[in-house]
């Protein structure tokens, strides 16, 4: 039988394992999913010349979403007018340090919509972010609800291709985030006009002359006509077509390939444009696309752009929503404000649940790129 000094002996020694064995679960659930999330701004500044879309900032506004040190603690991201938000972007620290491992997290670069900012996808680079991925959202040049709308902003599409390679740039040059990206492992993920970039930077080749014929055709759609957001584009772009020389040059760049081949997989959210691409070029992009879209989508009709680039890009994935799930489902929650202020980008059908799409469209996307990242 044991001492009663052997005992207080084993019984120390067991404390100090249970102890030590504590510790280690602590620090493994510090360095892995789930994670804090920080969220911190930047602007780049590419190198010139620049296609700016007559945009006068000359500079690429981003917000960037990555796994933050246990101690930050999160805020709500509340985005929109001081004193009345308009969305809520979820839960970050601004400016946390980062988490302390791993070494170096994957990449993911993002693309807003139509007019949108980069705060509309705050939910999926969030989540991306607790997932232990670094997430950045550009604002496109003359595209973006912040700095107004151009004429260029809406018209030169593939120059948003460029303005992510751009902030793949200035990420891989940042003091905070240079040593902690892994420059090996980048894909991209975008909404609307920013699925659009997902085709262009994979290495989709767009034709202006390809997309006017589709819509001077009977199988013309809601993609022929001026966006929601800029009402009167169609006619505003035929007078500076007609007299701006540097915009006509510029829109003679349309058929270039804007691929970037540091770009591994690109997950597209309705995205649109179908019409706008040469058939054979999506033939030829060989890298994972997985595309999403709701079935009721009435501003980016689903048979025109994400059933036809799931037909002519090889391999690619498709998840079509069903019943009532429209476009502006994949942006950013609202608030009360803007529901009442934005309802076209804020109030689904009755019974669509954005919460439930989002959370569904993350589980996809966190899948899609662990699978292409490894």
């Amino acid at each position: 039988m044991s001492s009663p000094r052997m005992m207080t002996r084993s019984s120390l020694l067991a404390n100090l394992v249970a102890i030590i064995g504590l510790g280690v679960v602590q620090a493994a659930a510090q360095t892995a999913p789930p994670f804090n999330v920080g969220v911190a701004t930047r602007a780049f500044v590419p190198a010139e010349p620049y296609e700016w879309r007559s945009d006068k900032k000359h500079a690429l506004a981003t917000m960037i979403w990555y796994p933050a040190d246990p101690s930050a603690e999160g805020k709500p991201q509340l985005l929109g007018p001081p004193g009345t938000p308009l969305f809520d972007g979820g839960q970050a620290a601004i400016d946390a340090a980062l988490a302390p491992k791993p070494a170096k997290f994957p990449f993911i670069v993002l693309s807003h919509g139509t007019g949108g900012t980069s705060g509309d996808l705050a939910w999926l680079g969030t989540r991306l972010a607790r997932a232990g991925y670094i997430a950045a959202a550009v604002n496109h040049p003359g595209n973006n609800a912040i700095d107004g709308y151009t004429v260029p902003g809406f018209t030169l599409w593939w120059e948003r291709a460029r303005d992510l390679s751009a902030a793949i740039d200035g990420m891989l040059a940042d003091p905070t985030f240079m040593t902690r990206l892994d420059a090996e492992r980048i894909c991209a993920a975008g909404f609307s006009l920013g699925g659009y970039t997902m085709i262009a930077i994979a290495g989709g080749v767009t034709s202006l002359t390809h997309f006017r014929e589709f819509c001077a055709s009977p199988q013309a759609d809601g993609m022929c006509v001026s966006p929601p957001e800029f009402g009167d584009l169609r006619a505003k772009a035929e007078v500076l077509g007609a007299s701006d020389e540097a915009f006509r040059a510029a829109l003679a760049t349309d058929s270039r390939s804007y691929r970037d081949e540091r770009v591994r997989a690109v997950f597209a959210m309705a995205p649109a444009l179908g019409p706008a691409f040469l058939p054979e070029s999506l033939e030829r992009i060989d890298i994972p696309v997985a595309i999403v879209a709701g079935a009721a989508d009435a501003i980016v009709p689903v048979g025109s752009s994400a059933r036809s680039y799931a037909a002519h890009i090889p391999h690619a994935e498709l998840t079509i929503f069903p019943g009532d799930v429209g476009h502006y489902v994949f942006r950013v929650d609202c608030t009360e404000a803007g529901r009442a202020t934005l309802p076209m980008l804020c109030i689904d059908a009755p019974r669509v649940d954005r919460d439930a799409i989002h959370a569904q469209t993350e589980d996809m996307a966190e899948a899609f790129f662990a699978r292409n990242l490894r």
